[in-house]
């Protein structure tokens, strides 16, 4: 096993310098582009359409467009199960779509592309006002998480500071949030019920993560009691635990990233949004964890005792 001998708190200030670029680069693109949210969020209707052969998707969107009126969205996926490839198109729309409205469409794909056998696979329509209350208990669910391991990690580590371990392993948490929201925003993913899955489960990884060190910490504490500067107590835990959180973080990253490439292989868009921004939050996690949180808790307890 590698024995590591790293200065993490010596490095502090770039850690901070590159966290907060990030996340002002995020900000920044989140006002300038803004932020696309999926029709299970803002509401509107999604129609998914089934073919054979070889199709056009810009034609297809075009002559969808030219029978509603108004402006369309368009993903390309393959059913799995079926093996027949299929086009999803997103109207974002306060009334949803009627079902005059529906043959019409179907009416006129089947005339334009009438040898790719053009098939309604289904319509789903979600009410604006749901879809906004949908995502205000998704965000309550994550605020209503992080509170929890606040109480928690304060309890457990209650020899180490109790609060101060509960707060900075947040601060770490809401970190690696908006590294997902980042991977979102620029890579103009739709906000959907995957960035609420992959949220909730970067709070896990990561706070897993983050109590592996504190309770590293928490043993060289009573090891070496005061003797020992809390710089020097805090990288020591670090450097013995390096290993183990290295390791986990890339062994999952791995399964992550052939899951990437498998959706990216068969074009399954929807498990590519949740698995690309799963990688992001692991490498964020595992970074957070080991440079995030624990200089922030040297820095209050360095403050504490002053």
């Amino acid at each position: 096993m590698k024995n590591w001998n790293i200065n993490f708190f010596a490095y502090r200030k770039y850690y901070f310098t590159i966290s907060i670029m990030l996340i002002v680069v995020t900000l920044a693109c989140a006002l300038v582009f803004g932020i696309n949210l999926d029709i299970q969020f803002k509401g509107g209707a999604l129609l998914t359409y089934s073919y054979t052969g070889d199709l056009d998707a810009s034609a297809f969107q075009k002559a969808a467009e030219k029978v509603l009126g108004q402006s369309v969205s368009m993903q390309e996926s393959t059913d799995i199960a079926t093996g027949k490839q299929n086009i999803v198109l997103s109207l974002p729309t306060s009334e949803g779509i009627d079902a005059e409205r529906q043959a019409a469409l179907a009416a006129a794909l089947n005339e334009q592309f009438s040898g790719n056998e053009i098939e309604t696979a289904s319509i789903s329509v979600v009410n604006p006002t749901i879809g906004g209350e949908f995502l205000a208990k998704c965000l309550v669910a994550i605020g209503f998480a992080a509170l929890l391991m606040v109480f928690y990690v304060s309890f457990r580590f209650r020899r180490i500071g109790g609060w101060s371990a509960g707060v900075t392993a947040v601060i770490a948490l809401v970190h690696d949030i908006l590294m997902v929201f980042a991977v979102f925003v620029v890579g103009r993913i739709s906000l959907n019920a995957n960035f609420i899955a992959v949220c909730l489960t970067i709070l896990g990884y990561s706070l897993n993560d983050t109590i592996v060190i504190y309770d590293r910490i928490r043993e060289n504490r009573r090891i070496y009691g005061a003797s020992m500067p809390v710089e020097d107590l805090v990288n020591l835990s670090l450097n013995q635990s390096m290993t183990r959180s290295l390791l986990t973080s890339v062994t999952t990253a791995s399964a992550m990233i052939v899951v990437s490439l498998v959706a990216l292989l068969y074009n399954v868009n929807t498990i590519l949004s949740f698995s690309f921004p799963m990688i992001i939050g692991m490498v964020s996690g595992f970074y957070s964890s080991v440079c995030i949180a624990p200089a922030l808790w040297t820095m209050w307890q360095k403050k504490k005792a002053a």
